[in-house]
């Protein structure tokens, strides 16, 4: 079933968090996500860990930015995250290998 609303994606995040895949790191990632069910999240990663809040962070480890419409096509898996990458649908500003971690680190 597809997840239609991004608020909800968020809220899955917790559910879907592996602990174990997490273990050893340490990065906030900041999520930027423009439109009308858009909004700015927090994730916090930490030794096996997950906070997730509303809101945004002074000084994240990488912050990821893209449209309702993107975010959407990503977790449902019908946007290619390279190819949003590279045609700036999806922008990354940090540590790229910690928002690389993002797919292994919740089993969405």
């Amino acid at each position: 079933m597809a997840l239609t609303e991004v608020k909800q994606i968020i809220e899955k995040f917790e559910r879907d968090f592996d602990p174990d895949a997490a273990k050893g790191v340490d990065a906030v990632l900041q999520y930027h996500i423009s439109g009308d069910d858009g909004g700015d999240w927090i994730i916090t990663i930490k030794d096996g860990s997950c906070k997730i809040e509303e809101g945004t962070h002074d000084s994240p480890t990488v912050i990821l930015k893209m449209s309702g419409k993107t975010w959407l096509g990503l977790v449902n898996k019908t946007v290619n995250p390279t190819m949003a990458f590279t045609t700036g649908r999806l922008r990354i500003k940090g540590d790229m290998a910690k928002a690389q971690l993002v797919p292994k680190i919740f089993r969405i």
